[in-house]
């Protein structure tokens, strides 16, 4: 495992929330909602376990290069669907942070505008990485072919 999120280590949880936003709500009451829920994190758990996350709006656009299911040309889910991505250091710590008496306002007022409810999965990190610099990315291909030469 690499360093892509500092301070996450191999004990460490990742958690998804799939958001689809109700008819009559916006983007951007998503947003303002989810960055003062995030806001509250951030100042009430982060020396409880919380080690950060991010928030990735669906964009519509589908890979075809790398989906096999069709070859759809757009998300039916375009800016509706949200994924609310944190990592913490422990499942119990992040249910701790649930139970915190400032977070649960927040987060009914997020849950009103869901359609689908709200299921969050606890995920372990099995890898992680960032890019090579363009110099380690120079010798890990040198690398390859000299070892596919060896072969």
């Amino acid at each position: 495992m690499s360093a892509f999120i500092p301070g996450f280590n191999d004990d460490g949880v990742v958690t998804v929330n799939r958001v689809l936003i109700k008819q009559g709500y916006t983007i951007d009451d998503l947003e303002e909602r989810v960055a003062v829920l995030c806001e509250n994190v951030k100042t009430y758990h982060s020396e409880t376990g919380f080690i950060g996350g991010m928030v990735l709006l669906n964009s519509g656009m589908i890979s075809n290069e790398g989906s096999t299911v069709g070859q759809a040309v757009e998300s039916t889910d375009k800016d509706r669907e949200a994924l609310i991505v944190t990592c913490w250091r422990s499942f119990e710590e992040h249910e701790a942070s649930h139970r915190s008496p400032t977070f649960q306002p927040l987060f009914r007022k997020v849950l009103e505008l869901c359609e689908n409810g709200n299921e969050e999965i606890a995920y372990r990190m099995l890898w992680s990485g960032k890019a090579y610099s363009a110099e380690e990315a120079a010798e890990a291909r040198a690398a390859k072919e000299r070892y596919a030469q060896a072969a």
